[in-house]
């Protein structure tokens, strides 16, 4: 039986906390009825026997009203700011959790690695961790709720850990670096994301450089440049194919891959562009700073496995598309329209909306369609920008099903069709219907 406050190892699953050392590590008060947790959730659809739930406030309802919801389902204990069973009550849940977070983080004796940026975090964060052989949460679980639920399902006995940081308003950035307590942070880069927050790139950089305050510093040689240009100058070691503390050379930025060579070590990934190169190119600098080989790095790095949209391949009837839709703005389209352009044989741009880019993202979207014109290239567009980016040079569609018929009068069997957008568009679609 467990005593007040003890936290047991359990290496199959990681940790088991009692309800006691839960109010403790929150400042709550501790109802009855209360048992350990080995597990954690904030979506009472999700929770399971074991589990602590937390009652947060959302867009449209509050977690507290499930707190019975989640007791049925199996929960042991509810993190909420009102009384019940089962219940450690505290004024602010969302503050609660980032203490708990922090607690679970502080438990953990390995090395942490977090990864931020503007994009290329998640690609970045896969290639650490599977390189370096550091678990690491899955997808883009990068917000504060799921960061302290990868902290108690963490085993102890891991080497490491590696972990995103993804943020979307004004003071998110020292929150998560608080509760992640990072050796080491990587910036990945620095350009205009979520600006119905942030304002203008004055405003991202001020909160993605937050990363900054960590032990240890890596910083692309992109990210570099802008917080230069924003009167921010480090020590910061880079990286990047250029003049850079750890530098890439020869990159060959293939159809099916990506080459390049690091330290007279030839390096080869699975997935075509720049971004999972330049996620490479992280990993193995990060190994020279943690102290590990960068041989068995490099040699790992050959069967890395990205979440699907991320420079995805996938051929359907001949034709070879590039799904890059997980997620975009300017600074990553502008990345796939330099690979899309680079590339041999008849090729094809599908670009929907870049999503939160506020009173700017007219301006936004028309940079994009001139650097694709810049490059030689008609992009087909969607949304609601989709004429304007027209007139400078492409197509414009409706919808989704108006793209695919576009698509299918033109395109043809050993084409390549690069598709990009954010993920709320569903641009995905077309690869679900092109064989219907």
């Amino acid at each position: 039986m467990l005593r007040g406050g003890e936290v047991v190892v359990h290496l199959a699953h990681g940790r088991e906390l009692t309800p006691e050392w839960v109010a403790r590590t929150t400042g709550g008060r501790l109802h009855p009825g209360g048992r350990p947790v080995r597990d954690l959730h904030w979506d009472s659809r999700e929770v399971g026997p074991g589990s602590l739930f937390v009652a947060l406030p959302g867009a449209k309802t509050h977690g507290r009203q499930f707190a019975e919801e989640a007791l049925a389902r199996g929960a042991h204990l509810v993190l909420s700011d009102r009384p019940g069973r089962a219940t450690v009550e505290v004024n602010d849940p969302q503050r609660a959790l980032l203490r708990l977070g922090r607690a679970l983080r502080d438990l953990f004796p390995g090395t942490v690695v977090a990864v931020g940026g503007s994009s290329g975090k998640t690609t970045a964060k896969e290639a650490l961790a599977q390189s370096l052989g550091f678990p690491c949460p899955p997808g883009n679980q990068n917000t504060a709720p799921p960061l302290a639920r990868f902290f108690l399902t963490l085993s102890p006995t891991a080497p490491g850990a590696v972990v995103e940081l993804g943020v979307d308003r004004v003071g998110e950035m020292a929150e998560l670096m608080e509760l992640s307590h990072p050796h080491l942070a990587v910036l990945t880069a620095l350009g205009e994301e979520h600006l119905l927050a942030f304002g203008d790139l004055e405003g991202v950089v001020r909160e993605e450089a937050g990363l900054l305050s960590a032990p240890q510093v890596l910083v692309s040689l992109q990210a570099a440049e802008v917080l230069l240009a924003f009167g921010r100058r480090g020590p910061w070691p880079t990286y990047g194919f250029g003049e850079a503390t750890f530098r890439g050379e020869d990159l060959e930025l293939l159809p099916q891959e990506s080459r390049f060579r690091y330290r007279g070590i030839r390096v080869r990934l699975p997935y075509p562009g720049l971004g999972p190169a330049l996620a490479a190119l992280a990993a193995l600098a990060a190994a020279e700073i943690l102290g590990y080989g960068v041989e068995g790095v490099a040699d790992r790095l050959s069967g890395l496995r990205l979440p699907p949209g991320r420079m995805e391949r996938r051929e359907i009837g001949g034709v070879v598309f590039l799904h890059d839709a997980y997620n975009a703005n300017p600074l990553s389209a502008k990345a796939g329209l330099a690979w899309l352009a680079a590339q041999p044989g008849r090729k094809w741009a599908v670009l929907g909306e870049m999503r939160e880019l506020g009173a700017k993202a007219l301006e936004l979207h028309l940079e994009v369609a001139e650097e694709a014109a810049r490059l030689g290239l008609s992009p087909l567009y969607l949304g609601p920008h989709a004429k304007a980016q027209a007139a400078l040079g492409g197509e414009a569609a409706e919808d989704l099903k108006d793209a695919l018929r576009w698509l299918k009068e033109r395109v043809r069997p050993g084409d390549l069709v690069y598709l990009k957008a954010s993920r709320a568009v569903g641009l995905e679609r077309i690869l679900e219907l092109w064989d219907g």
